[in-house]
């Protein structure tokens, strides 16, 4: 079972900390531009202070039932201290448990590398576009779960 490209159906949101805007920006650009070509109408934006704030947003908009799936963008990069395991942890656990509870899913474009050079180049200089790969991945599970439902 393949889910499909075609988002015209869908109502997706992107969540995106605002922490680390030099790699969120062109990952959000990115989500948006691959969204607009598979047919997504209107994605409506939430830009969060830091990555810590997403599954809160994310929460909130599937208990209110206002997306078929959602993107989310954030980087994490390691530091002298396990303060970036911890959160990137905590942010991942957050986030699957509320996929696998509720059904919605939420794609993963958070970033956590090493260093700001290894962020730039995911957020779409030489390892693609994490943004784009989220966004893709964002409506084929959407409409994955939307076969199996019918």
């Amino acid at each position: 079972m393949r889910g499909g490209t075609d988002g015209s159906h869908l109502r997706v949101a992107v969540i995106v900390s605002r922490w680390n805007e030099f790699v969120t920006t062109p990952m959000l650009e990115g989500a948006l531009d691959t969204l607009a070509s598979q047919s997504v109408k209107d994605p409506v934006v939430y830009a969060v202070p830091g990555t810590w704030e997403i599954p809160v947003v994310a929460a909130e908009l599937i208990r209110r039932k206002e997306v078929d799936a959602l993107v989310a963008l954030g980087c994490i990069l390691q530091g002298q201290t396990t303060h970036a395991q911890l959160l990137a942890g905590d942010v991942s656990h957050a986030l699957m448990d509320l996929q696998v509870q509720t059904g919605v899913p939420i794609a993963w474009g958070i970033l956590t590398p090493d260093t700001a050079d290894q962020a730039i180049d995911r957020a779409g200089m030489k390892m693609g576009n994490k943004g784009r790969e989220a966004a893709s991945a964002a409506i084929e599970m959407a409409n994955v779960l939307a076969e199996r439902n019918n």
